[in-house]
């Protein structure tokens, strides 16, 4: 029955070492396998206790079993300072090997020196193969070594823990494990059964530790080689995270690109972190629904904490073999071609706000001209131009109003009010300057300006990519003369039958028309002039704009009163 546990054992750390094999990465460090090897020759040495038949076998098989004794605790430590990312000085891993090459050199003189062992004695119990010991004085360093690694393997892994973020804790707890159960169970030695050891079964614990440990960090091997491809091209980030959203790690530029990250620890999830809503757990949650809609996803754009820099955020799948662990986001340092994109948005921009300039100008131009063949008009299309800007403004600045206005509404509105009366020059020059009243007949031609002041803006503005303008500029000049309640022309419209634009250019029509001189007419105070208004609010003016002209008409008298000063000068 001993036999059988002692060959179990033996049996279950191969085991276990062929599942290292398997999971072998080239970056893993070698003290790994160390560890496997020396517990497979440590645990075959048990078994072969068993199996001698005289004293010298089993002196073999004891010297066996103390590689694991010996060397297994120096491994593990070195284990742990490679995975808390500890730094020892040179010459403390030599002294290390050489002590445990000393230790393990007096071992070998059992049987031969009274050095470790005075005296050892052969027999079998019940089948089972006991040797009796009596210890020589330098025995005691082998528990001096062991209470030693120990001690410091534990200081280390704790150390870690308050003063690095970049191990994770997890791994830091599981390294506790082996050096406790392992170096623990060499102190204590026997069970309660003084002929059967527990080591051996405490070391296949060890192994089964350190494969899941293993596996652990087999997801780091993979993140860490494209960390390392990624860090020698020096300007581009990388940060992963496992499909947890577990932190896993990141490099340098990844650091400087969200500096919050530095504050993360390894295996934390990211999702106990505000910071990152916006950032990677938005960009992933985005990525894995692009995924499942077979969409192919947009590249993502982020300045670098001090904003000089610009890179582009890829997102991709964190594999390990076919199994899908994770993702990888890079982030590319693309600041030279991103400024020199913006240049020429600028650039563009500049250019075709040059080019609309050119083209308002030339709209001005032409209603100018318009508005010079008429003798009563003069300097209507800019007062009255004013006057939309200020109705708007104030619709705009009404968080209630129920017009929801854009900005670019709002600006082809100001943009198209000068456009309103071009339809005057297909209109006869006799009965645009006549100095009096029209008759029948000629308000009749007269009433012809506003389509064909459509027609002409619609011509003008057919080739422009500026759809609400066009639009916005067509109404205007077709509708401005309608009326609330359906009297208007050319079409007479009705209550919201008439596009919005032209009801504003109505108010600021008519009232310029009242407080300006005209040929057959003084001007009229403003108050009279506002009286009217007011009067034909609901029936030729739109009832809902009535409280913006009310907030806007000292805006109005004020402009006009200016526009008189400057006159005077």
């Amino acid at each position: 029955m001993v036999f059988a546990y002692y060959l179990t054992c033996f049996l279950i750390s191969v085991a276990l070492t062929l599942v290292l094999a398997w999971n072998w990465r080239k970056r893993f460090d070698v003290n790994f396998a160390l560890i496997f090897i020396v517990v497979d020759v440590s645990n075959m040495g048990y078994v072969f206790l068993q199996m001698s038949r005289n004293l010298e076998e089993a002196l073999i098989a004891q010297k066996i079993i103390y590689l694991g004794g010996t060397f297994l605790p120096m491994f593990l430590f070195f284990a742990v300072i490679r995975l808390c990312k500890t730094d020892v000085m040179k010459w403390v891993k030599p002294a290390m090997i050489f002590l445990s090459m000393f230790l393990y050199g007096l071992i070998m003189t059992a049987g031969t020196y009274p050095l470790y062992y005075k005296s050892i004695g052969y027999t079998v119990e019940n089948g089972i193969v006991v040797l009796t010991k009596e210890y020589g004085v330098f025995h005691t360093l082998f528990y001096f070594i062991l209470i030693a690694y120990l001690l410091t393997g534990v200081v280390v892994v704790v150390y870690t823990y308050f003063r690095r973020i970049d191990v994770s804790a997890t791994i830091l707890a599981m390294l506790l494990i082996p050096l406790l159960i392992c170096v623990g169970g060499l102190l204590i030695g026997k069970a309660n059964n003084h002929n059967v050891e527990l080591v051996p079964i405490l070391y296949d614990i060890t192994l089964g530790v350190y494969i899941v440990i293993i596996r652990k960090i087999s997801l780091y091997d993979v993140m860490y080689t494209g960390i390392e491809a990624l860090a020698r091209e020096g300007d581009t980030g990388f940060i992963s995270i496992d499909n947890k959203f577990n932190y896993l790690g990141s490099n340098e530029v990844a650091g400087m690109i969200l500096p919050d990250i530095k504050r993360v620890r390894v295996d934390t999830c990211i999702r106990d972190y505000k910071l990152f809503d916006n950032s990677l757990i938005k960009w992933a949650d985005d990525y894995d629904k692009d995924m499942l809609d077979g969409v192919k996803n947009d590249q993502h754009i982020c300045r670098s904490a001090d904003g000089k820099s610009v890179y582009y955020v890829n997102i991709s799948y964190l594999y390990e073999g076919k199994k899908r662990c994770g993702y990888q986001f890079f982030f590319i340092d693309n600041t030279k071609e991103y400024n020199y994109n913006e240049r020429l948005k600028k650039e563009v921009k500049e250019k075709t706000a040059h080019i609309e300039d050119m083209h308002n100008t030339l709209i001005l131009g032409m209603a100018t001209m318009v508005e010079s063949r008429d003798n009563s008009t003069g300097g209507h299309i800019r007062r009255t131009s004013e006057l939309v800007k200020m109705l708007t403004d104030r619709i705009k600045n009404d968080p209630d109003n129920d017009f929801d206005f854009s900005d670019e509404f709002c600006e082809a509105l100001i943009k198209a009010a000068p456009m309103h009366d071009l339809g005057k020059i297909a209109v006869d020059d006799a009965i645009l300057r006549k100095p009096g009243k029209f008759e029948p007949e000629e308000f009749e031609k007269m009433k012809r300006h506003a389509p064909e002041g459509a027609r002409i803006v619609h011509e003008i503005l057919k080739d422009t990519d500026d759809e609400v303008f066009k639009q916005v500029a067509e109404n205007m000049a077709h509708y401005h003369h309608e009326r609330w309640d359906g009297s208007g022309y050319p079409e007479g419209r009705k209550g919201y039958d008439i596009p919005v634009e032209a009801r504003i250019m109505a108010i600021a029509d008519v009232y310029d028309a009242l407080v300006s001189k005209r040929v057959y007419k003084d001007k009229m105070s403003f108050e009279k002039a506002d009286s009217i208004i007011m009067e034909g609010m609901g029936t030729q003016f739109d009832k809902g704009l009535e409280q913006y002209y009310v907030a806007a008409r000292n805006d109005f008298k004020n402009f006009y009163i200016k526009l008189e000063e400057e006159e005077e000068e």
